[in-house]
């Protein structure tokens, strides 16, 4: 299919940036809710943000967008970014800060070769956060090609990946408000 031969396989996407109204506002969603760190800001204009000490994986800027709104349905742009968090208990560590922060989800579904929650950041853009299982676990046909699906997640069962004193520390309030835990 590919005209000029396949892309090297180790090429990876490396970061996005994001328009957005109010750079606070949006730092206060990405570090202070999701627990992103801030490595670098630009004034109020634009902000650097990683996990784990790298220069960043998220850039957020109001360069052309400051004090502006979401693009009207029906337009193209981005649908979502994806956040990929490295084990499923660290995903349901991330579905424990949304429950905490009251952020209501979009959706949830295990896709069989992984598990994902679906939101909105405060510009409104979608952020899926997901963990992948492991290669060897996902769905395949009987003639080896990959058969993934669209299935309800059972967010209960993901927040037991919890350690016990973080269950009890936060996750009293779970059926309280939003997220929607069924």
């Amino acid at each position: 299919m590919p005209e000029f031969g396949a892309i090297n396989p180790g090429v990876r996407i490396g970061h996005v940036h994001l328009k957005v109204a109010d750079l606070q506002r949006s730092l206060d969603f990405y570090c202070g809710v999701l627990g992103f760190e801030l490595t670098q800001r630009m004034g109020g204009q634009a902000a650097f943000i990683s996990a784990g000490g790298y220069h960043h994986h998220i850039g957020l800027n109001t360069w052309e967008s400051l004090g502006g709104s979401p693009p009207p349905p029906g337009r193209t742009g981005l649908y979502h970014l994806a956040i990929l968090y490295p084990t499923r208990p660290a995903l349901a560590e991330g579905l424990r800060r949304l429950v905490k922060a009251r952020i209501e989800l979009d959706g949830a579904a295990d896709h069989g070769v992984s598990e994902a929650l679906y939101l909105r950041d405060p510009d409104d853009n979608g952020v899926e956060l997901y963990w992948d299982r492991p290669k060897e676990l996902w769905p395949r046909t009987p003639d080896g090609k990959l058969a993934m699906f669209t299935r309800a997640l059972d967010l209960r069962g993901l927040l037991r990946e919890l350690p016990m004193e973080t269950q009890a520390a936060g996750v009293g309030e779970v059926g309280s408000g939003p997220p929607d835990l069924g």
